[in-house]
């Protein structure tokens, strides 16, 4: 029996270990997640936008919105026109630009690659904000890009329909060659 007894209160040492030195790990990335705030620039009369608002607020970021436009903001940021969007978002050092599901930021923010941010060029239907009623459930295939610090997109996330090749498309017009436009 003392044998089980002493087992039992090493057990208990090493948990009780074991938590004094994650706490403070836990409180930081507690802290991280309260200190979320995206600062947004749109447009006040822009229902889209509102809606993405909202999305984020949904997905646990605070938002604080200025309603003056977004076009100074974005090159500001540094974000190329080519990846312009209705509005423009940033948080933690990143420029979200456009429809950004908030799951890509959360990730974004958990790798932290070298970049100007996340876009979503133009305004795809189906994309955060452009999918409430008005849109009859449609959904079209869209790309967020992430933008490099040289101005150069790459695809970060893909959302849409997978072909029967298991490849996602883009059809976007942002994505196309002049003449399929």
């Amino acid at each position: 029996m003392q044998v089980i007894k002493n087992q039992a209160t090493r057990r208990q040492a090493l948990q009780l270990s074991v938590a004094a030195l994650s706490w403070p790990l836990s409180r930081t990335a507690f802290s991280r997640t309260e200190q979320r705030v995206v600062e947004i620039w749109k447009s006040p009369e822009c229902g889209c936008c509102k809606d993405w608002v909202a999305h984020l607020e949904a997905n646990g970021f605070k938002t604080k919105v200025y309603e003056t436009g977004n076009a100074a903001m974005r090159t500001g940021l540094g974000i190329p026109e080519k990846f312009g969007s209705c509005h423009t978002g940033k948080i933690d050092g990143y420029a979200i630009e456009g429809h950004v599901p908030a799951g890509d930021i959360q990730r974004l923010l958990q790798q932290r690659p070298v970049a100007i941010g996340l876009a979503v060029p133009g305004m795809p239907v189906g994309s955060p904000g452009m999918d409430g009623p008005a849109y009859g459930g449609r959904r079209d295939p869209y790309a967020v890009m992430l933008i490099g610090k040289d101005g150069s997109g790459t695809v970060f996330q893909a959302h849409g329909l997978l072909p029967p090749t298991g490849r996602r498309t883009v059809r976007h017009a942002a994505f196309m060659p002049s003449a399929a436009r």
